[in-house]
């Protein structure tokens, strides 16, 4: 019974070790990106990406309806700031629009605090598709990058971190697509 544990045990030592050992080997920035077409002008889809106070429409991140938010700064574009304070799905943080080239790109500052510290970039692109005086679609490109941290590298080696946030902006891009083809 003593060597069946015994082995049990090494074999989970050697599980976590090898884990580690990934783990350390991974990049010590990541990057995760979707992108969708939405059948109407970056005119038109901009505004929404632009004013924060929007986002709450196509975000995939308000699922706290008991949610604290707090708009300040500028009422949109660069300077304006949006900070929530929720449940254990949707934490607490801060997201401000650092910059802005309507109707093409924004850039977003987000620091995260609960349930885990992280301090990213967040930039949305939009490219129109078709001719220049007859858009008729425009890919809308939604990105994160940041640090990697030792401790998320080894989440990253058993939860696929790509897959888990990819498929939260599948969720708002179609979201904002749906509002946008209104």
């Amino acid at each position: 019974m003593l060597s069946i544990l015994a082995i049990i045990a090494a074999i989970a030592v050697v599980v976590v070790v090898v884990i580690l050992i990934i783990a350390a080997t991974k990049p010590d920035t990541f990057h995760v990106q979707r992108t969708t077409n939405i059948k109407a002008p970056p005119e038109k889809i901009f505004p929404l990406i632009n004013d924060l106070h929007s986002h709450s429409s196509w975000s995939p991140f308000e699922k706290d309806p008991a949610m604290k938010k707090t708009h300040s700064g500028a009422p949109q574009g660069k300077g304006a700031v949006y900070e929530w304070d929720g449940n254990r799905q949707v934490g607490k943080g801060r997201i401000e629009i650092a910059d802005t080239t309507p109707p093409s790109k924004l850039t977003m500052k987000l620091d995260m605090f609960t349930p885990f510290e992280a301090h990213n970039m967040v930039e949305f692109t939009l490219e129109p598709q078709g001719q220049s005086t007859n858009v008729t679609s425009t890919n809308v490109t939604w990105a994160m990058h940041g640090p990697q941290p030792y401790m998320a590298k080894v989440m990253g080696t058993v939860i696929n971190c790509d897959k888990m946030v990819g498929s939260q902006f599948e969720e708002g891009l179609a979201k904002l697509k749906a509002l946008a083809e209104k």
